[in-house]
């Protein structure tokens, strides 16, 4: 019988370690989508975007991995309008035409799929020391924001990661001088190397090419 190409899917006991993650994660991600809606009619659409990604740090200390990442940007930002999407779908009548709503939210959608697949910028939640000044932030003030490192992600290229901002703090404009600084001295170190083997020749090496031009 031929496979069916679909994934076998894991069942966990529901008292295992493994379940009470599996829970806490479907909560958090709950919470995530709430409050990206609160604080979308509350505050301007940037704003609201960066309090949903500091939101999205871990609780206590500590940084995302970049697959977390993505799970961030996949599986919450991008379906935070789905249930209200399918709920604008189930009123309307068969053979209507769509709402206004329900065509802002599939643009919306649309858009923003697309921007992830082409590259989507995005505060580097990876970086200890952006973590570290982003969990500083008031939650208000986007020019603080603008202070802090960023990176592009995509679904097309899930491990890459290409920094767009390097941030304009003085704690990590520091570090990126000094990153600039070790990778000079690695580069150095490392053209030092190659030439090591045409200084270190011993005389007789060139002893037969010195004969030869003196005979002529």
């Amino acid at each position: 019988m031929a496979p069916s190409g679909k994934k076998k899917e894991k069942v966990f006991h529901p008292n295992s370690r493994k379940a009470g993650q599996l829970v806490r994660t479907q909560l958090r991600k709950s919470k995530l989508v709430e409050l990206a809606k609160e604080r979308s009619k509350k505050q301007g659409t940037q704003v609201s975007i960066y309090n949903f990604f500091y939101h999205a740090l871990p609780p206590e200390e500590g940084v995302l991995s970049l697959e977390e990442l993505h799970y961030i940007v996949k599986d919450v930002w991008l379906t935070r309008h789905d249930q209200e999407l399918e709920a604008e779908k189930a009123s309307r009548r068969k053979g209507r035409p769509k709402s206004a709503k329900e065509m802002k939210l599939e643009e919306q959608k649309l858009r923003e799929v697309e921007l992830y697949r082409t590259g989507m910028e995005v505060i580097d939640l990876t970086h200890p020391t952006n973590v570290e000044l982003f969990r500083k932030w008031d939650q208000k003030e986007a020019a603080y924001i603008q202070q802090l490192r960023f990176i592009r992600i995509s679904s097309t290229s899930p491990d890459t990661v290409i920094v767009s901002r390097v941030g304009q703090h003085p704690l990590l404009k520091r570090e990126e001088e000094q990153r600039k600084q070790a990778a000079a001295a690695e580069q150095a170190q490392a053209m030092d190397t190659d030439e090591a083997p045409l200084l270190l020749e011993p005389p007789s090496h060139f002893a037969s090419t010195i004969q030869t031009m003196d005979g002529v």
